[in-house]
């Protein structure tokens, strides 16, 4: 349990100092490099890839629009619903970038086995399920 408790706290650090050096969280960043991938995706959709409450969700995105990194349209099919995609000043910061949660995630993955990962998803898995369980 402390690993995780460091983990976690490594995490929150980290996207302290991204927001700092970069002038964007970790969650902001992730949102934005999703977004750029999967342009159009509507925020609901966005929630589930992210594994993150709706309501952060809505948070993120205010911020992420407020500043112009992200622009939400209507869908053109269900005036309904929001499809969200890059601005052009968005688009910067979805580019692989030292310093980050991905970069030190990537620098670690490049370290182990495949055989390694399985088990380590295994693991991750097993406990989301126990906490799922707790609910």
């Amino acid at each position: 349990l402390r690993s995780l408790w460091a983990l976690n706290n490594r995490l929150q650090s980290t996207s302290k100092r991204m927001e700092t050096v970069l002038g964007i969280t970790g969650p902001q960043r992730f949102v934005l490099r999703i977004v750029g991938r999967f342009p159009g995706v509507s925020p609901g959709e966005l929630a589930h890839i992210v594994q993150l409450h709706p309501s952060t969700i809505t948070g993120i995105l205010q911020r992420l629009a407020r500043r112009r990194l992200l622009i939400r349209e209507r869908d053109p099919y269900d005036k309904r619903r929001q499809r969200l995609r890059l601005s052009d000043e968005g688009k910067p910061f979805t580019r692989f970038t030292a310093g980050t949660v991905e970069s030190a995630v990537r620098r670690t993955l490049a370290r182990v086995s495949a055989r390694d990962m399985r088990r380590v998803r295994e693991v991750l898995s097993a406990l989301e399920g126990a906490l799922d369980d707790q609910l």
